[in-house]
């Protein structure tokens, strides 16, 4: 007697966790403004808040940043992390700036350039400095968010770097042949009403340097993100 063959349905994979998701520019904002806050209410000393935001910049996952402020009253979304809705994943974004990613681009060939004044710096900018001279002076510069990162490559050239003085300035980069140097990093307490800037940079025969400029301050950052967060 011929047996009836039955076929089983193939297991579909189980999703992976939203705490498995790679960390993305929103995200890492989003705790930095977690750790600010607690570092202003008295829930985190001036060292932890220093350590905690090392680490914001040195995880991958959204999972490892959530434990980060796991012990603060704003800590991890609970739920899973939204994805986009279909209609979004289907429709043509809006066209990137040069360089994928970024921002905004300030680059220069054999030449100068210089980013200063009244200028809205976006969460992540691109700087390139090949035989040439890059200048981004912050200490006017209207923050919309309270991470801004900025990517350096210099080769054969100068890239500069300035920052109000309450500005938490965290660097992480190297040089071959070359310099790369951030200053102020450790100048007492951070202030939380202001935001952080984080420099990333490579010199190969060239110099990148990043510091804070003396007297030249920003103290209504607050304010303005909580407002636009909030309304």
């Amino acid at each position: 007697m011929d047996l009836e063959k039955h076929t089983a349905a193939p297991v579909a994979p189980a999703p992976a966790p939203a705490s498995g998701l790679r960390a993305g520019d929103a995200d890492r904002d989003r705790i930095a403004r977690i750790l600010a806050d607690a570092l202003a209410e008295g829930r985190l000393t001036a060292e932890e808040h220093s350590e905690r935001l090392d680490a914001l910049y040195a995880v991958k996952t959204v999972g490892e940043l959530d434990v980060l402020v796991r012990d603060l009253p704003a800590g991890p979304h609970p739920g899973p992390h939204p994805g986009p809705s279909p209609a979004a994943a289907s429709a043509p974004g809006p066209a990137l700036p040069p360089g994928i990613g970024y921002t905004d681009d300030v680059i220069a060939v054999c030449s100068s350039s210089a980013r200063r004044g009244r200028w809205r710096p976006g969460p992540r900018t691109r700087a390139v400095s090949v035989m040439g001279d890059v200048n981004i002076d912050l200490t006017e510069a209207v923050f919309e968010q309270q991470l801004t990162e900025i990517n350096v490559t210099a080769v054969l050239g100068n890239v500069e770097i300035v920052v109000p003085e309450n500005v938490t300035l965290r660097g992480f980069g190297s040089g071959v042949l070359g310099n790369f140097e951030v200053h102020g990093e450790n100048r007492g307490e951070p202030d939380p009403r202001a935001p952080v800037v984080v420099v990333r940079g490579f010199a190969l025969l060239g110099n990148i340097e990043a510091r804070p400029k003396l007297g030249a301050r920003l103290v209504d950052l607050a304010d303005r993100i909580r407002k636009r967060f909030d309304g």
